[in-house]
């Protein structure tokens, strides 16, 4: 994604929190398509559970391999698969979310995501709609975004923890840019290698294996994005040679290192 200093060169009006956020692990803003330059954007897999709260009056188009789908608002999971989302007179909340703040506020087991982009409204039901319809009646974005830091933290005073045996294995794959070993971090949890797979994979949504693979993958798209040859981002980023990035980008973004470095993931 570009910063939210290049979105607003590119006619969209940005707005963020003045006092930050309450819960550790979530950042928020507001986007509004103010020069109805229209969204087609790239979903690319990254370390972050997105979640897009529609206030606009036509819903986004979304592709993926499920087909086309109108969605007012939606999530996508960690490793959503090549997915593509479009859409006119946008106007939204978007929220990134950490693993551990995802599982508290989801509502469900990441795992139950399906590493795809899912209709919000499948998990916070009734609430969800109440709340977009709050955000659209509200005057200003700062009430806006008020508004959806006190729904957040109310979901989160009645939210299960994350084991932190879990919790301890994601920070070192993110702190290692997902340069680890999964025996590694069984052991440094004092689990077996089965228990860690199994609980982190119902509590993060991934199997430690493939996050770390996507964190290594998230640190590699964003320097080809930023302009490194591939041969550099392979041994930058930790990759036996550069077949092996080619792979890993292919299978996360569905196309090549060139492609992703040109591709355009926001609007315009």
């Amino acid at each position: 994604m570009r910063s939210d200093e290049a979105e607003a060169r590119l006619g969209w009006e940005v707005a963020l929190p003045q006092s930050g956020t309450s819960l550790h692990g979530v950042r928020m803003a507001g986007f509004r398509d103010r020069a109805a330059v229209g969204l087609d954007m790239h979903v690319l897999p990254q370390p972050a559970v997105i979640v897009v709260l529609g206030l606009g009056e036509e819903p986004l188009s979304v592709e993926d391999a499920t087909g086309h789908r109108p969605l007012r608002s939606l999530v996508a999971a960690l490793s959503p698969g090549p997915a593509r989302i479009r859409g006119e007179g946008v106007e939204c909340v978007e929220l990134r979310l950490s693993p551990r703040a995802a599982y508290a506020l989801l509502g469900v087991s990441p795992r139950e995501l399906d590493g795809s982009v899912t209709d919000l409204e499948d998990l916070w039901d009734r609430d969800g709609r109440r709340l977009c319809e709050r955000l659209a009646d509200a005057p200003a974005w700062q009430e806006r975004l008020t508004l959806v830091d006190a729904f957040l933290t109310g979901r989160a005073a009645r939210a299960p923890a994350m084991a932190p045996e879990v919790a301890a294995a994601w920070n070192t794959i993110v702190a290692r840019r997902g340069r680890v070993r999964v025996a590694d971090l069984a052991a440094s949890c004092g689990w077996s290698r089965k228990r860690l797979w199994a609980r982190f994979g119902d509590q993060i949504g991934l199997t430690p294996k493939r996050a770390a693979m996507l964190v290594r993958f998230d640190h590699a798209a964003r320097a080809l994005s930023a302009g490194a040859h591939p041969v550099d981002v392979a041994l930058e980023c930790g990759y036996v040679d550069q077949p092996h990035l080619h792979r890993d980008i292919l299978a996360f973004a569905g196309c090549t290192p060139t492609a992703l470095a040109g591709r355009a993931t926001t609007a315009g």
